[in-house]
């Protein structure tokens, strides 16, 4: 979930064209080593398969056409752009297809599945909530689609927020399907994100009427205020309903939230660590919810943060134990394996390999590419394997946006590439292929 503060913000796009597509072969090598294909195009640990690849295609391969977050459900997988979102069949992981692709251009389009509806961040003025409004300054929020046709999803509603949506979180509640919106701001002299902004927004979609979508609550989550100096606001907040609990990654904090009433969301607890967390980016609960992992996108994602000149705590993960509803930090990740000045790299979208008893968690890191690590002991975490692919050519920002498992299988949203599909086979993790998902939203935390 790239914070654009780079030349992108400007809407200039990065220097480069993808590359053209090739199949690669998997090579052995020890765990934790490098070992490239024969073609030079991947490099994996010994245990991470490069299973299928589909590029970018056309409305969706121009050079500012970013794929960005993922969703599943069933024998679907939803894939953002910032030009709409596209749709693949993935019954056969092996052989991805895509069913439609809906034009729908704006940033950052992150998507959720709920029933048959799809829902998507807009974080980007535009001429209106349709698709073909094209650019403006008037609009902002959060487009609803019915996708009961998944060879012809159909636009319903939307529901302007301040700021937009930066990215969303949904809370299901019966017929009800509660949405917490996350967006940075205010901007004074913007029609859409005036200050004041309050920190999250809570939309309302009655999933009998979605057309009837809006706005319900605006919590200010903040007892004190700690914003970065990108930004206020939530960037990203991750819920774990049969928990009653979420956490919230809003740039200069960590917020521990009861969400027991959806609308109403309490603060238990929060967290700063000014020393090493520039952004807090994004959370994830471990899978009995006594762990909490809270990312850190220093430089906004546009930046080389993999480099030996880089503390291995800044651009990292967090590892909190939560003891006693409060949380205990114990330790750091970051992937082991230095990367190049010119590849944007830092710890970005991931989540749980659903191993019970253990916690481990696959995550993208952009250039970085895709890494899946153990963080069971949380006080010493480890990488376990990895995928990743050189300096994209001409530069610029690329690499993985989103890499989530299901049912097993790994999905790579990259930016620049396409859709990539990884498996591992290790003793370690060969458990979670025995665990079957109806869905998938990883903001949206279920239990296995």
């Amino acid at each position: 979930m790239l914070l654009l503060t780079s030349a992108c913000a400007s809407g200039q796009q990065p220097a480069g064209a993808p590359a053209p597509a090739t199949t690669t072969q998997q090579t052995s090598a020890p765990a934790g080593t490098t070992a490239a294909s024969p073609s030079g195009e991947v490099m994996t640990s010994d245990n991470v398969k490069h299973v299928a690849h589909v590029p970018r295609t056309a409305p969706f391969n121009g050079e500012g056409d970013f794929n960005t977050d993922l969703a599943f459900q069933g024998d679907y997988a939803y894939v953002g752009n910032f030009g709409g979102f596209s749709i693949y069949d993935i019954s056969d992981p092996a052989k991805p297809a895509i069913v439609s692709q809906v034009a729908c251009p704006a940033q950052q389009n992150d998507v959720t599945i709920h029933g048959d509806l799809l829902v998507l961040s807009i974080d980007e003025p535009r001429g209106g909530p349709e698709c073909d409004s094209g650019e403006g300054q008037e609009w902002e929020g959060l487009r609803i689609f019915d996708v009961s046709d998944k060879k012809s999803p159909k636009y319903v509603s939307a529901v302007q927020t301040d700021c937009g949506s930066h990215t969303h979180t949904m809370v299901p509640a019966g017929e009800t399907l509660y949405v917490y919106v996350s967006s940075p701001g205010p901007e004074p002299e913007s029609k859409t994100c005036p200050p004041p902004h309050e920190l999250i927004q809570i939309v309302e979609i009655p999933t009998k009427s979605p057309q009837s979508a809006k706005i319900v609550a605006k919590p200010d989550i903040f007892p004190e205020r700690h914003h970065s100096e990108f930004a206020s606001g939530c960037h990203d907040i991750t819920a774990y309903p049969e928990k009653k609990l979420a956490a919230a990654a809003c740039f200069g904090d960590g917020v521990l939230l009861d969400i027991s009433d959806p609308v109403k969301p309490k603060v238990l607890q929060q967290i700063t660590d000014t020393e090493n967390f520039q952004i807090w980016h994004s959370a994830t609960f471990n899978n009995d919810a006594t762990k909490v992992l809270f990312s850190d996108e220093l430089g906004g994602g546009g930046q080389a943060t993999c480099d030996g000149n880089t503390p291995v705590t800044k651009g990292a993960d967090a590892v909190y134990d939560l003891v006693n509803n409060k949380l205990e930090r114990r330790g750091y990740f970051k992937i082991p394996r230095e990367q190049q000045a010119e590849e944007n790299c830092v710890a970005h979208n991931g989540s749980l390999i659903p191993v019970p008893g253990k916690d481990i968690m696959v995550q993208s890191w952009y250039q970085g590419g895709v890494s899946i690590w153990d963080f069971t002991d949380s006080a010493h975490p480890k990488e376990i394997g990895y995928f990743e692919r050189p300096p994209f050519p001409g530069g610029g920002i690329a690499g993985s946006w989103s890499a989530y498992y299901y049912n097993g299988y790994i999905y790579s949203s990259d930016i620049r590439e396409g859709l990539d599909v990884l498996q591992i086979n290790d003793p370690l993790t060969d458990p979670a292929k025995q665990v079957k998902m109806d869905d998938f939203n990883v903001q949206t935390q279920k239990s296995y």
